[in-house]
């Protein structure tokens, strides 16, 4: 499986001063306000924070699903417009197609595309073992584990090779074990490939096991309270992280924060 290759840039996503408002019941409400951050090529980049803080409004100004009503975004050394096709997007569900199997879900990214159907097949196979669906490929959907669907719906978003993956609470309606599991095998798939990922995430020990870096946010409007380096091991057993004191020391400083935007809120 070959890495990403990034562009130049020092950075693979930077947002610059943003805000961004919404017009409600005749009343403007700022969802997110002065966030300014910059994700390295390469980096896998957490956001934590209370519900309806702008966790996901930030990532669709990524991917240039929403404008910024002040700032800038750039993703990859471009000035971000409109919506992007050079991203993966990974949301909370899945989304498969019920009447086509693991590998036509997968594959239905390269016919949206128009890749060539060789190299298509070629990268669906390649991720199809890396995420562990070996033997599932001909499965449909209600034959496979909500994890299971999951991974299917992480190699769509990967079958491009995108240099910036976003993910949107991936994992949250998945049971613990299966969360876990699915943790594990999303940090080998990140360090395996060296694609940006910028994860959102209610889990705060989700947040400290994947992430380079956890950028907390406050309660609306969202501004960013603290990024926090997260200082453990490239390769992460999940038992041998959760007992380390670094591991503890972050999730502490986390959950202080979030605390602290709770009584805000």
């Amino acid at each position: 499986m070959s890495r990403v290759i990034t562009t130049g840039t020092s950075h693979a996503v930077r947002l610059d001063s943003v805000a961004v408002r919404f017009r409600a019941r005749r009343q403007s409400v700022t969802a997110v306000d002065g966030v300014s951050l910059d994700v390295a090529p390469g980096e896998f980049l957490a956001l934590v924070g209370p519900s309806g803080c702008g966790k996901s409004t930030l990532l669709k100004l990524v991917a240039g699903l929403l404008k910024p009503s002040a700032g800038a975004v750039h993703l990859l050394g471009e000035q971000v417009r409109g919506p992007r096709h050079d991203i993966g997007y990974v949301f909370q569900r899945a989304a498969l197609l019920d009447w086509r199997s693991a590998r036509r879900n997968i594959l239905l990214q390269a016919e949206m595309r128009g890749m060539p159907a060789a190299e298509a097949r070629k990268r669906a196979d390649e991720l199809i073992e890396l995420t562990g669906l070996s033997g599932f490929a001909d499965a449909l959907p209600h034959e496979l584990s909500g994890g299971m669907q999951q991974r299917v719906a992480l190699c769509r978003a990967l079958l491009h090779r995108p240099q910036v993956l976003l993910m949107d609470e991936p994992f949250g309606a998945l049971d613990a074990l299966t969360r876990e599991q699915l943790n594990v095998e999303l940090h080998r798939i990140w360090r395996e490939t060296g694609t940006t990922v910028l994860l959102v995430t209610h889990s705060i020990a989700e947040s400290a096991y994947l992430a380079n870096r956890v950028v907390v946010l406050t309660a609306r409007p969202g501004r960013i309270a603290e990024t926090i380096p997260i200082e453990l091991p490239a390769q992460r057993d999940y038992a041998e992280t959760m007992a380390l004191p670094a591991f503890a020391a972050a999730t502490t400083r986390i959950r202080q924060l979030l605390g602290a935007a709770e009584k805000a809120d």
